[in-house]
């Protein structure tokens, strides 16, 4: 009994991490690179998606509590992390380059503006959020890729062990389980460090890139709300 649990102990997950060989140690070095580079990048994204909602959730209130453009525009000016305030920028941007002066004035002799067409302010939107998209989706691809990735680098490590596990049974003849189990039982840890990593950023991938979606319909949604207003305030009669 006590020789069986000596045995099992000189094989525990440490001690065949650290009798495996060069490939198998520079396998599990890679996935764990990987499982590094991903936990960063889903806290970063986690930290940075939270500050979006709410600074969003903020200019949506001063949005729609103000009456003055130029006022929700001065008091928005610091948001700098929420995608649809950038968009507002842009837009309102495009708007005061493209405002000018009605050739009437009014009755009490104030002077009324009107805008010509609103398909430049549209186009400068959409640029926009093209934008704000692109840069919400930075990193995400190395999640992609490490769940893609990260099994099969995790099956390599797995062959290369099994591989070098019966080339030791085919050098010492013998095929008994107490020889052939220890290799085996190394390889396989590859292939479990493979799911390890790849499960978590395949997970974050998805929840992030829904994310995406989600405010990039808020920005398209606001797009078409701000569009309205200026059509419905400053088209030209």
């Amino acid at each position: 009994m006590e020789s069986a649990q000596t045995a099992y102990a000189s094989h525990s997950v440490v001690d065949m991490i650290l009798n495996a060989g060069a490939v198998g140690k520079g396998v599990l070095l890679l996935l764990a690179l990987f499982s590094v580079v991903s936990w960063a990048i889903m806290f970063f994204k986690l930290s940075s998606f939270r500050k979006i909602k709410q600074e969003t959730d903020h200019f949506n209130s001063i949005f729609f509590r103000q009456k003055s453009l130029e006022e929700i525009y001065n008091t928005s000016r610091k948001m700098k992390t929420s995608p649809v305030a950038k968009v507002f920028f842009a837009g309102y941007n495009e708007f005061a380059s493209q405002f000018k002066a009605s050739a009437v004035d009014s009755a009490d002799g104030e002077r009324r503006f009107f805008l010509d067409k609103l398909d430049s302010i549209s186009r400068s939107m959409e640029r926009s959020i093209a934008v704000e998209i692109t840069s919400m989706e930075r990193f995400l691809f190395f999640l992609a890729t490490t769940g893609a990735t990260a099994p099969f680098i995790g099956l390599f490590g797995t062959v290369w062990g099994i591989m070098v596990a019966f080339q030791s049974i085919g050098i010492t003849g013998s095929s008994n389980i107490a020889v052939v189990a220890p290799g085996i039982a190394e390889a396989l840890i590859a292939t479990a460090a493979g799911l390890v990593t790849a499960v978590p950023a395949v997970i974050a991938y998805n929840y992030f890139n829904h994310r995406v979606k989600v405010f990039s319909t808020d920005m398209d949604n606001f797009s078409l709300d701000f569009l309205s207003l200026i059509e419905k305030n400053f088209g030209k009669r």
